[in-house]
């Protein structure tokens, strides 16, 4: 991340604080006027200062007005602070960006490679252009039941079957944070003549302190999307994409996409905390790392001599699918308990009221911000401990390992077609090569098993089964308990 002169301003939030707080005669929307009109619970919860500051859009002084207006240099700020040539806000998450790139690069019928542990909204996206994928394999940990990145060979080969693909679609970091090659994606892509898209929706600090990871614009990616609310401290549903100055994507285009799937009444709530996050990290982001990583080492060695628990990381870099690791991401293997990762994050919510990011038939991930609380890194060494003390027994647990159909299959349909064509309803039994209407992944973290489009396998459904019996909850399906399934209509 560079640092610009003008990084310590943050235009788009002092613009509206100003009109928030300047006592004018509100007779737009929306309803509450700053405050007044909202119910008392919310006006307490809130604050009256936060009503003050949700203002609409097409204010003058704020996003209309002589150019650049405080919006314009808001975003752009944000572009000089992550070396891209254009930075847009997002108010509906790293979701509308890849909506947005899905749109441009994926038009009707145009086939894209996108690697297949991508996140759901890919495959949204797609069902929304109408393009079509081509998947290639992450790399994957068949002890732990852990997918990682995308080898650039393994990518370089997809592209290769599919001359015809108009982009690559790659995940680094991944939820466990493990990143991925994305200088030798970028180099496969390029040498097919694609542009290089990295959902890197859990790496929104890479690039700042020297002790983590390079941004991917850094390392050759064409447009990124970075979840800013995830690490950095915006509010939740905001998030950022990217496009660098390659040539290889029109950020014209771009733009008409992100109007296409931004709201009419966006939240400038949203828009603010982006403005203010860019201007922490650009300023005081490298300060507040060094604090929270030195902190993170001391909570690492504390976790990893519990009995039972290792703490995973920096080994798996130079593995298959991982060039780099992301120290925020905490992962524990907790197999030698003799428990499940959903029993250790269960007994540490009702016992010490401690909420984990995520939990796996062996794994438990606990995910620490920007500028973490020192305090809260020490206690949650212990809590784990107590938890392991009174919980563990004899033996190990194994992991569920995701069958091959789930991350090597190709689609039977396009996506659309799938999801939008006349569909019904059978049982889980019935559906055994049938062609699925819908996308079922374990949440989190939103991964699917299975996307509209795909043959339906044993396997597969096997997978959904045990990890459901384990803990895990089935996210966008439509039966949550996984005895029907949507499937197209056949004939």
């Amino acid at each position: 991340m560079t640092k610009p002169r003008e990084q310590p301003t943050a235009p788009y939030l002092d613009a509206v604080v100003a009109y928030g707080f300047r006592g004018a005669g509100r007779f737009h929307v929306p309803g509450h006027k700053g405050g007044p009109g909202a119910d008392p619970g919310l006006r307490f919860a809130l604050g009256d200062r936060a009503l003050a500051v949700d203002v609409p859009q097409d204010m003058e002084g704020i996003d209309i007005g002589p150019e650049p207006t405080p919006f314009q240099r808001a975003e752009r700020l944000a572009a000089e602070a992550y070396g891209a040539e254009r930075t847009w806000f997002l108010t509906n998450g790293a979701t509308q960006g890849n909506h947005a790139l899905c749109l441009m690069l994926a038009p009707l019928g145009a086939r894209v490679v996108a690697q297949r542990n991508s996140h759901a909204s890919v495959v949204d996206g797609l069902v929304l252009s109408g393009g079509i994928p081509s998947f290639v394999a992450p790399e994957y940990d068949a002890d732990l039941g852990m997918a990682h990145g995308v080898d650039p060979r393994r990518l370089a080969e997809a592209l290769h079957a599919t001359p015809d693909a108009r982009a690559a679609f790659i995940v680094s970091p991944t939820y466990y944070g493990m990143g991925a090659d994305v200088r030798g994606g970028a180099e496969a892509a390029h040498a097919a003549g694609l542009p290089l898209a990295v959902d890197q929706s859990w790496g929104p600090h890479f690039g700042v302190h020297p002790d983590l990871p390079a941004g991917a614009l850094a390392e050759g990616a064409d447009a990124v999307l970075t979840s800013t609310h995830k690490i950095v401290g915006s509010l939740t549903q905001s998030a950022m994409l990217h496009v660098a100055g390659t040539g290889r994507i029109d950020p014209d285009a771009v733009a008409r996409a992100i109007r296409l799937t931004r709201s009419t009444s966006s939240s400038s709530l949203l828009f603010m905390s982006l403005d203010a996050a860019r201007r922490q990290l650009a300023i005081h982001g490298e300060a507040l790392l060094h604090e929270t990583l030195r902190a993170v080492a001391q909570a690492r060695a504390k976790l990893a001599s519990i009995p039972g628990v290792a703490v995973l990381g920096e080994e798996f870099v130079g593995r298959p699918g991982v060039a780099s690791w992301d120290p925020l991401r905490i992962v524990l293997d907790v197999r030698g308990t003799g428990c499940t990762g959903y029993e250790v994050a269960e007994a540490l919510e009702h016992s010490y009221d401690v909420q984990t990011e995520l939990a796996t038939q062996a794994t438990v991930i606990l995910l620490v911000g920007v500028a973490e609380q020192t305090i809260a890194l020490e206690r949650v060494g212990g809590d784990v401990e107590e938890v392991v003390k009174r919980i563990s027994r004899p033996g190990t647990v194994p992991a569920v390992i995701a069958p091959p159909a789930s991350l090597e299959q190709q689609m039977a349909v396009p996506p659309r077609e799938a999801f939008l064509g006349e569909s019904e309803v059978v049982s889980v039994e019935e559906a055994v090569g049938r062609i699925s209407s819908e996308s079922i992944a374990g949440y989190p973290p939103g991964i699917p098993a299975l996307l509209p489009g795909e043959r339906i396998a044993e396997e597969t459904l096997a997978y959904l089964r045990a990890t459901l019996d384990a803990g895990s909850r089935r996210h966008r399906a439509s039966d949550p308990t996984l005895r029907t399934i949507n499937v197209l209509r056949e004939g």
